[in-house]
């Protein structure tokens, strides 16, 4: 028989990088999570992504025993590490502060394609342009659908 869910609990935790400080601590042990537990076996499933930040979506069960499944980095992560920023425009809309080609572009919604709620590549990768564009990151070049 399944065990019952008691809930979730949603957290965005660098690779290799989980400890029982906050807001781990405190999000898990609010549900009565293991939390040694939890960063040991988090730990040691991100010894390749060391230092990306990772959303990560827990079940915990009626028992207190948990499963969790990570995802890949968010969107605009990814743009500031391709474009080789520190943080996104104030003013998106009047300031300007990076730049990437449409080929980042197209890797970033490859790479997004598991997490994102689209059918194509062409819509992952509007998708990923339109969080460059609310960043005020400029994608460069013509757009790889428009002839």
């Amino acid at each position: 028989m399944a065990k019952e869910i008691a809930g979730y609990v949603k957290l965005q935790v660098k690779g290799g990088q989980a400890n029982p400080a906050p807001p781990i601590g405190p999000a898990l042990g609010s549900k009565g999570v293991n939390i040694m537990e939890f960063c040991k076996q988090f730990n040691a499933r991100t010894q390749d992504k060391m230092g990306k930040v990772l959303p990560v979506i827990l079940t915990v069960y009626s028992d207190k025993s948990f499963d969790f499944v990570i995802k890949t980095p968010p969107a605009p992560v990814q743009l500031l590490e391709v474009s080789k920023l520190k943080g996104g425009s104030k003013e998106p809309n009047r300031t300007k502060v990076g730049k990437v080609t449409w080929e980042q572009v197209e890797a970033i919604a490859k790479d997004k394609m598991a997490d994102l709620n689209c059918f194509t590549v062409e819509s992952a990768m509007k998708m990923v342009a339109g969080t460059a564009r609310s960043m005020g990151i400029t994608v460069e070049g013509d757009a790889p659908w428009v002839k």
